[in-house]
């Protein structure tokens, strides 16, 4: 599947129009597409998939294309709907349009036709998304230089890309792994790729606590800066270090909106993510900023772009695309990242 494919929800009662329509998309378009046999199961999926444009037949039983129209824009009223019917009429298209469908057409379907109308309308709904869509103040913790960009390096990416202010606050300068100042100076260019702020503390390397000094320099930051969004390390780990800054962040942030748990190396079989966000078009862009650490890339496996790629190719197999950064959800009531980059995954 090409990378951003767009996401299209499909809605008809006759299965096989549904399948075609399906088809289409996923060949001539290369889209992601849902289907569903109604308006309310329509509905219902969106709970666990957000469509750059909706596709639906007006004549269904229960809620049929214009209610579900209706409700889409009661819901969210920057998604792209593309009304089809059989019936060749006036009436139907003045009704479809008067409720705000962006595209009306009718069936036999024009494959060519549904294919830009979906690619043209995908990208104008994405448009307006992030035109409407509040700017987040991001602060990705790590214990050590890399681990942040380890863990949430595409997601970080993609939040510089949507033009989010970025924070990253390393609590130790990594001794134990490394020459500090180079460490230092390589988090620095890191954090320059990024384009965000750095601070770095230097709390003993292996000797991290979870509770006291450690709360207390993650809520200056905090305060400082008022994040809407917080990345840290899981609690699921080997590292006493990474352990006790995923215990020291969920004290000092507890009144952020949206909190959430990056994997590391070091991570354990109990690390359970509940969100997968593909970052296919950032992966690039991760690999630049681990280049940055150079004093590590000699000695740290995990740091080689292969394992990296392999890495987020293998948990796409719950988020799709083509890669994909994994986050255990600690709570959450803001978007990561733009709604068409997210995919829902329960545990």
């Amino acid at each position: 599947m090409p990378q951003d494919a767009p996401r299209v929800l499909v809605v008809d009662d006759d299965p096989d129009v549904a399948l075609l329509v399906k088809t289409v998309l996923q060949r001539r378009a290369g889209c992601e597409v849902l289907t569903a046999g109604d308006g309310r199961a329509a509905v219902d999926s969106l709970a666990d998939f957000v469509p750059d444009v909706v596709v639906t037949d007006i004549e269904m039983p229960g809620l049929d294309g214009l209610e579900l129209l209706a409700e889409l824009r009661r819901s969210d009223p920057l998604v792209p709907v593309i009304v089809m019917t059989a019936h060749v009429s006036v009436e139907y298209a003045v009704s479809a349009l008067r409720a705000q469908a962006d595209e009306f057409l009718t069936k036999p379907l024009d494959n060519a036709r549904l294919v830009e109308a979906v690619t043209r309308l995908a990208e104008e709904g994405r448009a307006r998304r992030d035109a409407g869509r509040p700017k987040e103040v991001v602060l990705a913790i790590g214990a050590h230089p890399d681990d942040v960009e380890i863990g949430v390096g595409g997601l970080l990416s993609a939040h510089s890309a949507a033009g989010d202010s970025i924070t990253i606050l390393t609590l130790s300068r990594g001794a134990r792994g490394g020459d500090a100042d180079s460490r230092q100076h390589e988090s620095l260019a890191a954090a320059e790729l990024l384009g965000a702020r750095l601070f770095v503390q230097d709390l003993v390397d292996t000797e991290i606590s979870g509770g006291g000094a450690t709360v207390r320099l993650i809520e200056e930051v905090v305060q400082e800066i008022q994040p809407t969004i917080v990345y840290t390390h899981s609690e699921h780990d080997r590292h006493q270090d990474h352990r006790a800054v995923s215990e020291a962040t969920i004290a000092a942030t507890r009144r952020v909106g949206t909190v959430a748990c990056y994997q590391s190396p070091s991570a354990t079989i109990d690390f359970r993510p509940t969100r997968f966000v593909r970052i296919d078009q950032y992966i690039e862009h991760k690999l630049r900023l681990l280049e940055c650490f150079g004093s590590q890339t000699a000695t740290r496996d995990y740091l080689d772009p292969d394992f990296v790629t392999a890495t987020a190719r293998y948990w796409s197999r719950f988020g799709g695309g083509a890669a994909v950064e994994p986050l255990e959800v600690v709570r959450e009531t803001a978007e990561f990242i733009g709604a068409h980059e997210l995919s829902r995954r329960e545990s």
